[in-house]
């Protein structure tokens, strides 16, 4: 009884320093792509590197927090479901 309680903290610690990671991770993206789009706004055109790095990078960090939070709700669904073993 104690190795599962011990091992279903483990998974649920990694799941949450995961989700947190993640999340971080988008912020960081998305502070990015704003700070590379304000330095270039003024020439609006697709010959922009920064300009579409900045919407490149604003975009993945959309990506990232999803896949987190997605990653997060898998593993409260499957911490419920091995309670109830």
């Amino acid at each position: 009884m104690a190795t599962k309680t011990t091992a279903k903290l483990q998974t649920e610690r990694e799941g949450k320093s995961l989700f947190s990671a993640m999340k971080i991770g988008a912020w960081a993206a998305l502070c990015i792509g704003v700070a590379l789009c304000l330095v270039n706004i003024n020439d609006f055109s697709d010959h922009n590197a920064s300009l579409m790095s900045g919407i490149g990078f604003m975009v993945g960090s959309v990506f990232i927090y999803t896949i987190g939070t997605a990653i997060d709700l898998v593993h409260k669904r499957n911490a419920g479901s091995s309670e109830t073993e």
